[in-house]
């Protein structure tokens, strides 16, 4: 048996990526995905059609309520949901085929099917390829990276039936606008979805067992966000317990979820048409036969690796949701080319502390580095510089003065230890913040930087600024 140098188990961001830059740098490469379409959780279900969707519901909602601030006069607006889906679908569709494009562009062979691990020793690993009709061959590679993402986590008393009780891939397809709409979970996902649905006309109530919305995103900048979050439409119920989620067996149109009460006390029961748990995902492992050549897991299911992305059975490794760190599609990106790089001889690295984290509500909150709370236990003295887009040209210009930039810089040294944005396209202007702290660089130098007049950067520019309160528009 030819053995392959590369076999990928999963072709989500983080797999198909790996694969393209091992091909590149010359390596005889395969991959493995179960789905007909490429590109994972995130472009299938995730992260793609998801901002879609956000795109569309924010047109809709500018065209009833924001456009004649712009003197712009607008009757009659209507919702074509059908329209909008398809839509989503349309752009799904057209980034998954470039990713097989991609693949054959690079002579890479593509299995449609699973993949299991039979032996691993001098000769190689050894793979068991089930394909789609159920036939299995074998593949014999000297390395093979698992890059199989995650799953929905199942939470015990959260009875998700895909209708009534759904996830984050149901609540992308909903065939009309849910009356009221209840999200378990205040994070990225539960915010983005809520928001969508929020815009186009549902009742959204969203519940947070912990005291705040967002969590692992600076505190400050999280409070921001549910103020105008709840002007937007979307009601917030804080540091409560969901006891249970279930279809309503009295009335199948509905579903229903039990809070937790006190004191063994039965629990408030609240009623919508659909519930979205949006609370967490699991690393997907399973049917791999990790246990059958040793591979090690930690105590939450995830691959153990070192730093080279090896696990502890030679010529296996791991990347992405299914290893230590945050689940995000640009993480596991990261993780790919590095990996890839060290398998062909050459050196990886990814920089942990310079992933940015977005939520792409409107306006938008991303963040990099690290957060005031983070700097506060850690004992690190800080300095902190803050700018409001109000005070931006830009900003005022596009009627889009909610939210702030803040800038985190070491009371001594002056080095950025991170920048959090709530406000206008903070997806795009947290690059630069991941950069400057990449580099190493100092809050004066982010702000003896030139930045073009008017823009939205200016904020930036300005709260490295106001770090030693200096700020010019301030």
């Amino acid at each position: 048996m030819d053995p392959l140098d590369l076999l990928v188990i999963g072709a989500g961001p983080g797999g198909y990526v790996a694969a393209i830059r091992a091909a590149q740098l010359g390596l005889k490469v395969a991959v493995v995905e179960k789905e007909a379409a490429l590109g994972g959780t995130c472009l299938r279900v995730g992260c793609i059609p998801s901002k879609a969707l956000l795109e569309s519901s924010e047109k809709f909602a500018e065209a009833k309520h924001a456009l004649a601030a712009h003197g712009v006069k607008v009757a009659g607006v209507e919702l074509d949901l059908a329209a909008m889906l398809a839509r989503k679908d349309s752009v799904v569709k057209g980034l998954t085929s470039g990713i097989d494009a991609l693949l054959k562009k690079g002579k890479i062979a593509r299995h449609h099917g699973t993949g299991r691990f039979v032996a691993a020793g001098q000769e190689g690993v050894r793979v068991a390829v089930t394909d789609a009709a159920g036939a299995t061959t074998e593949r014999l590679a000297k390395r093979v990276l698992i890059a199989t993402g995650s799953k929905v986590a199942k939470i015990p008393g959260l009875e998700v039936d895909g209708e009534r009780v759904v996830t984050s891939t149901e609540a992308l397809s909903f065939s009309s606008v849910p009356k009221r709409l209840i999200v378990i979970g205040a994070g990225a996902i539960g915010l983005e979805m809520g928001s969508v649905w929020a815009r186009l006309g549902s009742q959204v109530t969203v519940l947070e067992l912990m005291e705040r919305i967002l969590p692992g995103m600076d505190g400050e900048i999280a409070a921001d966000a549910k103020k105008i979050l709840e002007r937007q439409g979307l009601a917030f119920r804080l540091g409560v317990k969901v006891k249970r989620a279930a279809r309503d067996p009295q009335n199948g149109a509905e579903a229903i979820v039990e809070l937790a009460g006190t004191d063994g006390a039965a629990g408030e029961v609240l009623r919508a048409e659909r519930v979205l748990v949006a609370i967490g995902r699991a690393p997907c492992t399973d049917g791999l036969g990790l246990e059958g050549v040793g591979v090690k897991l930690d105590p939450r299911g995830r691959v153990l690796i070192d730093d080279r992305f090896a696990t502890n059975v030679a010529g296996i490794f791991a990347i992405g949701d299914v290893v230590r760190g945050p689940m995000l599609a640009h993480k596991a990106e990261e993780e790919g080319v590095a990996c890839a790089e060290f398998l062909a001889g050459g050196h990886g690295h990814v920089d942990y502390d310079t992933i940015p984290a977005v939520v792409y509500t409107n306006p938008e909150v991303a963040g990099v580095g690290k957060t005031e709370e983070e700097l506060t236990a850690a004992k690190v003295p800080f300095k902190k510089g803050v700018f409001q887009f109000r005070g931006n040209g830009r900003a005022r210009a596009a009627n889009t003065i909610e939210g702030r930039v803040k800038v985190l810089a070491h009371a001594e040294s002056d080095r950025l230890l991170g920048v959090h944005i709530f406000g206008p396209h903070a997806s795009e202007l947290i690059a630069e913040a991941a950069v400057a702290i990449n580099f190493h660089a100092s809050a004066e130098d982010l702000a003896r930087c030139c930045h073009a007049h008017p823009t939205l950067s200016e904020a930036i520019k300005e709260a490295a600024m106001a770090v030693d309160r200096r700020a010019i528009h301030a």
